[in-house]
């Protein structure tokens, strides 16, 4: 019978695929023990020898030690115990080529300096512990003094990126660039004087004790309501703009308890175009790229025709 058939080491390279070198050195090591021996000397394998070396090509192919190997096919490991490590290993190894790739990708695409790559690299590299720690200081300089208020703690969360424990490629890079932003002195300014805005809305509705009125900020109303204009495709300096601008003007001027006049535009103005900072967007969709959201509608081409509205209504 077959079972019984004792195999000369070039005939089990045959039956298993591999060179004659490489049978014998698995041989010599005592993976693949000959069961007998010719007359003249010469190895011979039982049948279990093809098993074991097929067994022993699958696990070198996944990237095992040949000591582990030793002790799988002698069973003083468990396959399933050594899978499980080996496969832990590999995460790791995974995830530290993906942050490698997302780093040369994003310098390739940005042509940086070897100084830029080696704090895109660190940037990459950082602890969950020290990510946290890092926005932690974007948000407290953002919203410091202002996070008592319900609103700014819901706000607060909702720019937090939470980059997860096995990152696509996109994921690093938009982080990378993310973490990047958070630490330009200009944006957190930037984003800081709009939250003091906010702020000073709210504070004066809460003044007149109208604690009910519109708390939505107001490039989100300016958003919805030149919607139709600009569907529309509505000139924003043509008499059929006068309706729109007068609509969300009112609200701005609701929520300041001031008259809509030529400085209250101005005013509103000025504040349209700090809410239209491209970084602002940027870091928005960066952190719907990191935090696995849809992308955020863009407010730009709002605030952009209402913008040039006002402009041309207090010139």
């Amino acid at each position: 019978m077959e079972g019984d058939a004792l195999y000369s080491i070039g005939e089990l390279a045959r039956r298993s695929g591999l060179t004659v070198k490489t049978v014998r050195f698995y041989s010599d090591r005592g993976i693949v023990a000959p069961t007998d021996r010719s007359p003249a000397g010469y190895r011979r394998y039982g049948i279990d020898a093809v098993a074991r070396l097929d067994l022993v090509r699958t696990l070198r192919e996944l990237g095992l030690d040949l000591t582990t190997i030793r002790k799988v096919v002698d069973r003083e490991l468990s396959l399933p115990e050594v899978a499980a490590a080996h496969a832990d290993a590999l995460a790791v190894q995974i995830r530290v080529l993906r942050l490698r790739r997302a780093v040369l990708t994003a310098v390739a695409e940005r042509g940086s300096t070897p100084e830029e790559m080696e704090f895109m690299h660190r940037l990459a590299r950082l602890s969950e512990d020290e990510r946290r720690r890092l926005i932690g200081e974007f948000l407290d300089a953002v919203f410091g003094g202002l996070d008592d208020a319900p609103a700014f703690a819901g706000v607060m969360r909702s720019m937090t990126p939470e980059l997860p424990d096995d990152p696509e490629a996109e994921q690093v890079q938009a982080w990378v660039e993310l973490a990047e932003l958070t630490l330009d002195p200009e944006f957190r300014a930037s984003v800081r004087q709009l939250t003091e805005e906010q702020a000073a809305e709210q504070v004066a509705l809460q003044v007149r004790g109208e604690t009910t009125g519109p708390r939505r900020d107001i490039a989100g109303v300016v958003r919805d309501q030149v919607g139709p204009a600009l569907r529309a495709g509505i000139d924003p300096a043509s008499p059929q703009a006068d309706s729109f601008v007068a609509e969300f003007t009112a609200h701005y001027a609701y929520l300041l308890g001031r008259p809509d006049d030529i400085d209250l535009r101005r005013r509103l103005a000025a504040r349209l175009e700090r809410v239209n900072d491209p970084r602002r967007e940027r870091y928005l969709r960066l952190l719907a790229v990191v935090n696995g959201w849809a992308a955020p509608e863009s407010l730009a081409p709002a605030l952009d025709w209402s913008v040039q509205a006002l402009r041309v209504r207090t010139a």
